[in-house]
């Protein structure tokens, strides 16, 4: 049996746009790096301290509205998660991620074109093995009548559920396994949404001052503001299994499991990996061998694969 070997890019990709929250224009270039470095944000415009941020679970430091990661100087970048998907979701494992800002580009509100440009450039592979993180006791965490919980299972799978009161959204259940490619053709183009009551409420806390209709789902009762309306029926629960598959590949490796959310978020998935990893009986590290290769998300994808809204 051979193995899956770690993958790159094979060359820089570099997106421009605003930040959701922040509204500040940012730019953002994915760069190749080496096998066994893994996946790290370097803050261009930052000079005076460490601007080196590792994309792991232990670095997240806010997660309410979205998954802000920190280093031990204070030095941040936020809404990291629609892009973690698309490297997740693409077999990306080693990437250098320069930014000069605060945030990442939100761009049209989902991860497509991410996902677009990635597939576009195409990958190179190292001959490092993929080693993944097996689940084999179940974790789970609650908060109120939210929940999140790892299961094991051969491959990633995801399940979730959401219940709003907006007609527009109402209550949605999806399941999904993520090998062959089901992020990319399933997901990645599904926006992040919210409530017309909500909007003002986040600006006065100084909260999605880059958001408009183009770049999130808004809805208002039983009906969707955003021109378009829904690219999916399902959209909302479509975009909360992105973000999900995004906040995950923050553990630093796929992992081979069953995640289920319920009303879960951001800060949610956040807990449930610092659960996971406090309890070295419930995973171990596997090398993936190729009766695992179709197993990850990102296995046998190509440019043809690229979605329609990118």
């Amino acid at each position: 049996m051979g193995t899956l070997v770690q993958a790159t890019l094979k060359s820089p990709i570099s997106f421009t746009g605003v930040g959701l929250h922040s509204g500040q224009p940012v730019r953002m270039t994915l760069h190749p790096a080496s096998a066994e470095f893994g996946i790290w944000f370097r803050r261009t415009d930052v000079t005076d301290r460490d601007a080196l941020i590792a994309a792991k679970w232990h670095a997240v430091s806010e997660s309410e509205l979205c998954t802000r990661i920190s280093n031990s100087d204070g030095v941040s970048v936020a809404t990291v998660e629609h892009v973690m998907a698309a490297i997740a979701g693409c077999g990306i494992h080693n990437v250098l991620i320069e930014i000069d800002g605060p945030e990442v580009p939100i761009l049209d509100g989902s991860a497509a074109e991410f996902v677009s440009a990635i597939l576009a450039r195409g990958l190179r592979r190292s001959d490092a093995p993929v080693r993944a993180i097996e689940i084999l006791e179940a974790v789970e965490v609650r908060r109120g009548d939210a929940w999140a919980r790892l299961d094991p299972g051969a491959t990633l799978s995801i399940d979730f559920h959401i219940d709003f009161a907006d007609a527009a959204i109402g209550v949605q259940d999806k399941s999904l396994n993520m090998a062959n490619g089901t992020f990319v053709h399933e997901l990645c183009d599904s926006r992040t949404f919210c409530r017309s009551i909500d909007v003002d409420a986040m600006r006065a806390r100084g909260l999605a001052l880059g958001g408009t209709y183009e770049n999130a789902v808004v809805v208002d009762g039983s009906e969707v503001l955003s021109p378009g309306g829904l690219r999916h029926k399902d959209e909302p629960v479509r975009h909360k299994m992105l973000d999900a598959l995004g906040d995950l590949a923050l553990a630093g490796a796929p992992i081979l499991g069953r995640y289920s959310g319920h009303r879960a978020g951001h800060a949610l998935t956040n807990a449930l990996l610092r659960a996971l990893f406090t309890d070295p009986n419930a995973y171990r590290m596997v090398d993936c061998d190729d009766a695992r290769t179709a197993q990850l998300p990102g296995a046998g994808l190509d440019r043809s694969d690229a979605p329609l809204h990118a």
